[in-house]
């Protein structure tokens, strides 16, 4: 009898096995359902970032191609200088040599080009130009220049370089000097005041040449500005001009000291007032 009640009770290892199996089972089942759920809860609170795209390429496609400016047609337009021109066109490419472009100041990039002389680089800036040394597209990709102003901006360009040509004169209209108020009048510089404003402001960059600033007393940097004559450098410095943000980047600087530190640094670098 005894023998009897140990068989109908006795386990094989198999059946263990498979019991410890049911019994783990059930509970990783309930976690995996868990973090499933977790998960969705989730992704349904995630923004709709194709929807977002959507929406800016539908608005990309219907903007207008284009926006009309009402412009005067009695005004008068009075053609750039060559810096202007330089200023608004050309340093995008000459400032840094993009696309083979002979760089502003750079002798060794402008002496090949000098070479071919002044009526062969016009027709070039006029009409456009690739070759082996770079591509210049015509009128520097500024389709409404015209040719005496795409003509002056490269006489700026090339007389940096150490050229010797005669830029177009620009006439002006009569009925534009008619108009026209007259010019505001230049501060008299205090070179006193004007050490100090450039200790406190400008030598932040003109004592070290930083973003192109010339150094004062700096004859080859400071040269072919002092041709320009005190007037334009201290419209430059009021309005800012390439690197140079308007009035050295302090707003507070009033017209009179930065007159004032423009004819100290003009003066310290061989300018007459």
């Amino acid at each position: 009898m005894a023998d009897s009640h140990a068989q109908m009770t006795r386990t094989t290892p198999q059946e263990v096995i498979v019991s410890i199996v049911a019994g783990l089972l059930a509970p990783l089942l309930a976690i995996v359902l868990i973090v499933m759920l977790v998960l969705d809860i989730q992704r349904s609170q995630t923004p709709d970032a194709a929807g977002e795209e959507t929406q800016k390429a539908v608005a990309e496609r219907i903007k207008p191609f284009a926006t009309l400016d009402a412009l005067d047609p009695t005004a008068v337009v009075a053609e750039k200088s060559g810096q202007e021109v330089y200023d608004t066109a050309c340093v995008a490419c000459h400032g840094s040599g993009v696309l083979g472009a002979p760089r502003f100041e750079n002798k060794a990039d402008w002496g090949a080009r000098l070479a071919q002389g002044y009526d062969t680089l016009l027709k070039h800036a006029i009409e456009g130009f690739t070759g082996k040394s770079g591509t210049m597209p015509p009128r520097g990709g500024a389709a409404d220049l015209k040719d005496d102003e795409v003509a002056r901006a490269l006489v700026y360009m090339a007389n940096s370089a150490g050229a010797d040509f005669k830029a177009p004169e620009a006439a002006a209209p009569a009925a534009a000097e008619a108009a026209a108020p007259a010019a505001a009048s230049v501060p008299t510089p205090d070179l006193a005041q004007g050490k100090k404003v450039y200790q406190n402001v400008c030598s932040m960059c003109h004592a070290t040449g930083a973003a192109g600033a010339p150094k004062p007393g700096d004859h080859a940097a400071w040269d072919a500005r002092i041709a320009q004559g005190f007037p334009t450098l201290y419209d430059h410095a009021i309005n800012g001009i390439r690197a140079m943000p308007a009035r050295g980047g302090n707003a507070s600087l009033s017209d009179a000291d930065v007159a004032s530190a423009v004819g100290y640094m003009f003066t310290e670098s061989g300018g007459k007032l």
